[in-house]
């Protein structure tokens, strides 16, 4: 079946870019700021300086660990039902993660989320058929800070049935985040046959891996928890200017984190993916909705199709402040791109201010942007049987009409998108009539009717008893009485 494609990298650049990447593990190297990961490392053939934190990796550790890495993986739902397929070219979207700040609509203004706005965001992530997994998307302020990454898990478990793209960005954490998934199955056994998340694990540009993730990325591969490499080179700050210098970068610290993952655990799921960007030189930012992150996205997908890994990417967000045209032409392209780059999880939507906030609104209006971005890929496809139009031309005549054809009837839903009322298409008469509203105030009162529509999520109180419990232990230690009200 045909199917549209984009690839950003002659393929004939694709073993240069390997070879390079290669010769960047055996030297310089990469910084593992823990000493266990060093010393695994060791054992498995590493060249190791324990006074540099630096590990050289040669080229046969490394072909061993691409060897051992699944080709493909699933995340389940709540149910126990296969939702998201890490490998090939599936495509699925989750909104981003990483947010500090909300931006609210109404005042245009920003403000610390707290955990009323994590509840509504994830009850409307699961509510919105756009997205295949929820994210932990933002911290809610109302929790003490070192249990953030835990209790954004707890209110994805609580809220949603999806499968949830999270991570741990604490030690201390990352064992109480696998209890809360081991609880929802039922035990540690159950959740390895049937994963319900993917943990981000992101290295330091260039070439360095802290004590967290280093830890994580070990304890993940251990437990058979999918673990996602998020590489984020910074062209001409943290990575070269170049873009295909970037790429390379971005290759070698993801090989690198992979061959430790493999080195624990042969075999345990895990995803080549990132969030490059470039870095703009003129106002000193890393704007990640640009054209040439995206770019870079597409092209690390292309060298990880080459080797038969799962893919992810940073897709579908924007660097404006609010929800505005520059907003929808980054989110649009960008998430265009990786859909037909064949990025298996494209993370990114509701993200403004270059992941830095969070609109429930523009969330709900990219799932517009994904309707668009998966018909693309579809392509034009033909009728199931018969002639495209001749027959149909040959019946109706010239002057004749289709609408009344039993044909249009059938498949008007299948050949057009069919968009919410967020998209305008009413004549001016009747926009001037609803109020002249411009795209976020659509997406507010769509926002509205899907609050209205949602229904009580049924969960087994037992297993909501039992997580609850496991979050009120780390608050109390943390100073925490007592939990905030999920309603």
């Amino acid at each position: 079946m045909f199917r549209p494609r984009v690839q950003f990298l002659d393929p004939e650049l694709v073993p240069q870019i390997l070879e390079e990447a290669f010769s960047i593990l055996e030297n310089p190297g990469v910084i593992f700021q823990w000493q266990p990961a060093l010393e695994l490392l060791a054992d498995f053939g590493a060249e190791v300086n324990f006074e540099t934190n630096t590990a050289q990796i040669p080229r046969a550790l490394v072909e061993r660990a691409l060897k051992s890495a699944p080709r493909e993986f699933f995340l389940y739902d709540a149910q126990g039902n296969p939702r998201v397929r890490y490998g090939g070219d599936a495509i699925h979207f989750d909104p981003g993660s990483s947010a500090l700040w909300m931006y609210d609509s109404v005042t245009h203004e920003y403000r610390a989320p707290v955990t009323r706005d994590f509840v509504a965001y994830a009850r409307i992530a699961e509510y919105l058929n756009a997205f295949d997994a929820i994210a932990t998307a933002f911290i809610p302020e109302d929790v003490p800070g070192e249990m953030g990454d835990l209790y954004r898990l707890y209110l994805c478990l609580r809220c949603s049935d999806k499968p949830i793209v999270t991570g741990a960005f604490a030690v201390e954490t990352m064992s109480v985040m696998r209890e809360l998934l081991s609880t929802t199955r039922g035990d540690a056994h159950a959740l390895k046959q049937k994963p319900r998340a993917v943990f981000d694990v992101c290295p330091t540009p260039p070439l360095q891996w802290s004590d967290n993730t280093s830890a994580n990325i070990i304890e993940g591969a251990r437990n058979f928890i999918p673990m996602e490499l998020v590489a984020v080179p910074l062209s001409g700050a943290a990575a070269p200017i170049t873009l295909i210098g970037s790429v390379v970068q971005h290759v070698a610290e993801n090989f690198s984190g992979l061959t430790l993952h493999q080195c624990a655990q042969p075999g345990a799921p895990v995803v080549f993916g990132g969030a490059p960007s470039i870095f703009d030189m003129r106002m000193g930012v890393t704007p990640l909705g640009a054209l040439e992150s995206s770019m870079m996205s597409c092209a690390t997908a292309q060298v990880a199709k080459h080797l038969g890994l799962p893919t992810h990417g940073y897709l579908g967000l924007s660097d404006t402040k609010l929800p505005d045209m520059q907003a929808g032409w980054e989110t649009g392209m960008s998430a265009l791109l990786g859909a037909l780059a064949g990025v298996n999880m494209m993370s990114g939507a509701g993200l403004l201010d270059s992941a830095g906030a969070f609109s429930i609104e523009k969330m709900i209006a990219d799932a517009e942007v994904i309707a668009m971005a998966r018909k693309t890929v579809e392509g034009i496809g033909r009728v199931q049987e018969g002639t495209f139009a001749l027959a149909m031309l040959q019946a109706i005549g010239p002057g004749g009409t289709f609408l009344d054809s039993a044909q249009t009837f059938e498949r008007f839903r299948l050949d057009q998108i069919q968009h919410s009322a967020i998209v305008d298409r009413v004549t001016r008469r009747t926009w001037l009539a609803q109020g002249k509203m411009d795209t976020i105030a659509r997406a507010r009162l769509q926002r509205a009717k899907i609050e209205k529509e949602l229904q009580p999520r049924v969960m087994d109180e037992h297993v909501a008893r039992a997580l609850e419990e496991i979050v009120a232990r780390v608050a109390k230690e943390s100073g925490m009485e007592e939990l905030p009200e999920l309603e």
